[in-house]
């Protein structure tokens, strides 16, 4: 049944804001749901199927909630919007502009982009171990960063600790030269470049000196009480079951724990059970642990990256499937 409604502006700069660029939001609703929408002074005049002009009306009136807060609505937060209306959730998407996670030096604010990334950074700051899975570009190490500098600017921790293991992604690099910390340095790079942006060079390496972050390999955990410390485990996927288990019962009083990785990009050799895998299944529903699950939809780079993580996962979805009829 083919109908028409109508959504009004407040005012011309909110019209503005939700059309975007050279109308770039107006044309994605248009594109994603099928629908005709044109512009009649400051008011939105959708036409097309009943349940498509409804889910645009949706979008559009979230939307223009997002402005009215001050956020700012690109072709990216309007893409996510439109998916969150066609699973019921339109709802949810007030929740997007709902706090400032951390502000870095240079007073840049940064905030969740993704209903599943709040929920995530909730989890953070109300559980002791929280475990954060979900593929590349979902924001999972980054947002992690952000509440460890944010704990310690507010002294709620002493220091940060960063660590990784030292598993090569697919190729083998082969002896590195220089002391623990040039060999670690190339593994630990997407965490220093977080760090840096949220404090700048300067504080970032004096921090470092004092030894107030700590960057270490996974092995060199081994045998230590981590207390009053903010601890980032990164591509936790490449962890044994041993490692994992080692890593966790370094908890000590006042510390905190993200255990961060890609069930997809498991990089351990073959006939090796990844420790991130087992441990979120053993520890979901434990008291004082959460295991946040992030999805393609929480991808927050360029969307092409979305589209390349769901294609790989069709395939793997395929692989299984056909190994299944074959067993």
């Amino acid at each position: 049944m083919h109908t028409e409604r109508r959504v009004s502006a407040d005012n011309v700069d909110l019209l503005a804001r939700v059309l975007g660029t050279f109308d770039e939001n107006l044309n994605i609703i248009c594109r994603e749901l099928s629908v005709v929408c044109r512009v009649e002074g400051l008011d939105f005049i959708i036409s097309g199927e009943e349940d498509k002009v409804r889910l645009a009306e949706e979008v559009i009136e979230n939307l223009f909630a997002l402005a009215v807060q001050g956020e700012r609505i690109d072709g990216g937060r309007t893409a996510y919007c439109i998916e969150l209306a066609r699973d019921g959730r339109a709802a949810d998407i007030g929740k997007l502009s709902s706090g400032t996670v951390c502000v870095t030096y240079r007073g840049k604010p940064i905030k969740c982009k993704t209903v599943g990334q709040r929920t995530y950074v909730d989890a953070i700051k109300k559980n002791a171990v929280v475990f954060g899975i979900g593929p590349a570009g979902t924001g999972k190490t980054y947002l992690a960063v952000c509440l460890a500098v944010q704990a310690l600017k507010q002294k709620q921790v002493q220091k940060i600790i960063l660590t990784r293991p030292a598993v090569e992604a697919g190729e083998k690099l082969g002896f590195l030269p220089g002391d623990l910390q040039t060999k670690v340095d190339p593994y630990l790079r997407p965490l220093y470049d977080a760090l840096q942006e949220m404090m700048g060079l300067e504080t970032y390496s004096k921090l470092i000196e004092r030894g107030t972050i700590e960057v270490a390999p996974l092995a060199y955990m081994r045998g230590r009480t981590l207390s009053d410390a903010f601890i980032i485990l990164d591509e936790a996927q490449n962890t044994t079951r041993e490692q994992m288990k080692m890593f966790l019962t370094r908890l000590g009083d006042g510390s905190k724990m993200v255990v961060t990785g890609d069930k997809s990009q498991v990089d351990l050799p073959d006939g090796k059970k990844s420790g991130l895998v087992h441990a979120a299944k053993l520890l979901d529903g434990v008291e004082g642990i959460a295991v946040i699950n992030l999805t393609d939809k929480d991808v927050v780079r360029n969307p092409l990256v979305m589209r390349i993580v769901r294609a790989y996962e069709r395939e793997d979805i395929g692989r299984n499937q056909s190994e299944d009829k074959t067993e």
